[in-house]
């Protein structure tokens, strides 16, 4: 709004001395640069050419005797918002006015009346932020600059030639995000899968900056294009006219839609997951080992881990039907690629050539060991074994270790629930008159249970033994409401092959044995009477 106030005031003097085809060719000059309608820029620049009207700034004065009374009417309405207080003023004014609250004349009683939800809120303003200490609320930093980047979701792919990539952070905060971790940033090539993760000492777009310079320079081709999500460390003032200045195509994908960035969301789990894990990592040696671990499992994922590539998709009612190429490695992917020069696909070859997959997988376990050693050891556990960091030691190792590795890296195994048997309670004995209190007072508290037997027993009794009455309590109580549940449920079985056999037109005794009750899962049963009555009531 501003840059449109300035363009109008640039063009309101020529405006008001010209003819009527010179005007016609300001209003299309206006209403191309500023989008508005072409009756807007008419009505604009004419009250620009007349000046001020007087209607506009008596609108501001209009109110000025009745702000202290809306001030009133908004806390008394709890603060709420001007739409809502517009509703409230017809029923809330004559409630303050009656109780000798406000005192207002007719003219400012009718204004107050009829004023609109946004002149309450513009007159508020000042008033919210000094109930508020002091601080505005701020607005989106970088909304112009999330605006001016196109869209670019998962279909809009169409094939794109090497150098276009998706990129996206995942945090090392582990169990919280509190404070300063490590991110790595990852960028994926969306048409051969090529993966490059850096780590950032913290979140910042200078540091983003510097991560894809270094990109740049680990890419076998040039990069044509990125697809940020809407994270504020990509979509500010540093990292997109950075972008636009090496002539690299910016887009982003839209809020909260994962699937926008479905080539890089794959990659943060099968590659940066897989490798760091979930703990959490901070410090600058920290980055340092993560950087040599990312050095190698480069090499080591895009030249010899192949990977899956959607084919095409179809739907069948509810169901998606997916076809994928045969997997392939990025490397042989990129060999295959008709947009890729000689000389790259040639500089490819020789980097294979000298590369070791042995030793690549040795340096990425000897980095894992030492990352480690760093994890918080309250809530992570390091590898009781580290992989050896000599690669002859190493390959020695393969296949002659245990199954089923535990990575230092990796979650913490939970342990099996350990099932202890049930040992001698004090209540043991006393079981027996414990059932009968309750089948007189079905209410019975444990408290009152425990003060009870210490009238007999005051050496062995007292309120600390409380907890241990509670949870028989709670026993007895299951038990009972368990057998009232399948007592009720054999009469209506009882009820309905009587039912069955009256139409039937067989006779039916009526004097049937009541239902058997079931057994109990807990002990001493012989203090229960087997008549369904006798019961203690469930509490």
């Amino acid at each position: 709004m501003g840059a449109r106030r300035e363009v109008t005031a640039a063009v309101v003097e020529r405006y008001r001395s010209a003819g009527r085809k010179e005007k016609g060719r300001i209003l299309d000059e206006l209403t191309a640069v500023t989008g508005w309608h072409r009756k807007h820029a008419v009505r604009t620049l004419s009250r620009r050419a007349a000046g001020a009207p007087a209607g506009i700034e008596s609108r501001h004065g209009k109110y000025e005797s009745v702000g202290d009374a809306l001030t009133a009417l908004w806390e008394a309405s709890d603060r709420v918002c001007g739409k809502r207080l517009k509703v409230m003023i017809p029923v809330l004014l004559p409630a303050l006015e009656r109780h000798g609250r406000l005192k207002l004349s007719s003219s400012e009683r009718t204004l107050l009346q009829g004023v609109s939800a946004a002149t309450i809120d513009r007159k508020l303003v000042s008033v919210k932020i000094a109930a508020s200490g002091g601080r505005r609320r701020r607005v989106g930093f970088y909304t112009a600059i999330r605006r001016e980047v196109p869209i670019r979701t998962f279909n809009d792919w169409h094939s794109p030639p090497p150098g276009f990539c998706e990129i996206d952070m995942v945090a090392h905060g582990g169990p919280s995000v509190a404070g300063s971790f490590i991110q790595t940033l990852t960028m994926v090539d969306v048409a051969t899968g090529w993966t490059e993760c850096l780590p950032l000492i913290t979140r910042d777009g200078s540091l983003v900056v510097e991560a894809l310079a270094r990109a740049q320079s680990l890419f076998p081709w040039l990069i044509r294009g990125a697809d940020f999500d809407n994270d504020s460390a990509f979509m500010n003032d540093a990292v997109v006219p950075w972008c636009r200045s090496q002539n690299i195509e910016v887009t982003r994908s839209r809020a909260y839609k994962k699937n926008d960035q479905a080539f890089v969301e794959q990659k943060n789990g099968a590659i940066v997951r897989r490798l760091v894990g979930y703990g959490r990592f901070d410090g600058i040696e920290t980055a340092r080992v993560m950087m040599r671990l990312y050095g190698a499992a480069r090499l080591f994922v895009n030249f010899f881990q192949p990977s899956f590539k959607l084919k095409a998709k179809r739907r069948e009612g509810a169901k998606i039907i997916k076809q994928y190429h045969p997997p392939k490695t990025p490397y042989e992917r990129a060999l295959a690629h008709p947009g890729l020069s000689k000389a790259i696909k040639q500089q490819l070859r020789m980097v294979y050539r000298g590369l070791d997959a042995i030793a690549l997988l040795g340096e990425i376990r000897a980095a894992q060991a030492e990352l480690g050693e760093r994890i918080d050891r309250r809530r992570w556990a390091a590898s009781p074994n580290p992989a050896p960091t000599n690669p002859a030691i190493f390959a020695e190792t393969l296949g002659k270790g245990p199954t089923g590795e535990i990575r230092a890296t990796h979650r913490r195994q939970r342990r099996p629930y350990k099932v202890r048997a049930r040992q001698p309670s004090k209540l043991d004995p006393h079981l027996a008159a414990i059932n009968a209190w309750l089948m007189v007072e079905p209410q019975m508290t444990a408290l009152a249970i425990i003060r009870r037997l210490a009238e007999f027993d005051p050496v062995t009794f007292s309120d600390k033994q409380h907890s241990i009455v509670q949870r028989l309590l709670r026993s007895i109580r299951r038990t009972s409401a368990t057998r009232l549940v399948a007592v009720e449920s054999i009469s209506v079985l009882n009820m309905a092959v009587v039912k069955d056999a009256d139409v039937g037109g067989a006779a039916c005794d009526e004097t049937s044995a009541p239902p058997t009750p079931p057994s109990s899962s807990i002990g001493n049963n012989k203090h229960w009477n087997s008549e369904p009555g006798s019961w203690p009531a469930v509490g």
